[in-house]
């Protein structure tokens, strides 16, 4: 992790029941410039997140292309079934190539 981006936050369920829908949010501080926007006379460089890749158990379960529509410190709500226990990863990427990454489980029983 670096250049702009905060520390991811992941809100999930820590146990689940099998087949039961869970709702995952995360949220990353990251300041999504366009570089359309002028400040002091100056145009802000460009730097945005262009994608998040979330994979449970390593196998790619969502994943979304951000674009310059994309807000402020970008927040997700998705649901996901989980069968089993699991692992969840999330990756922000930002246009440079740089990532964040943040990981979560969930114990199903």
């Amino acid at each position: 992790m670096s250049g702009s981006f905060g520390t991811p936050r992941i809100r999930a369920p820590r146990t689940a029941r099998p087949g039961e829908a869970v709702e995952i949010r995360t949220l990353i501080e990251h300041p999504m410039e366009t570089g359309l926007r002028q400040e002091g006379g100056r145009t802000v460089p460009r730097d945005f997140l262009n994608r998040l890749v979330v994979r449970v158990n390593g196998e790619v379960a969502l994943e979304a292309e951000l674009r310059n529509g994309t807000s402020t410190n970008p927040y997700h709500v998705f649901f996901l079934k989980l069968d089993r226990t699991s692992e969840i990863e999330f990756v922000w990427t930002d246009e440079g190539g740089r990532f964040a990454r943040a990981t979560a489980r969930i114990a199903v029983a």
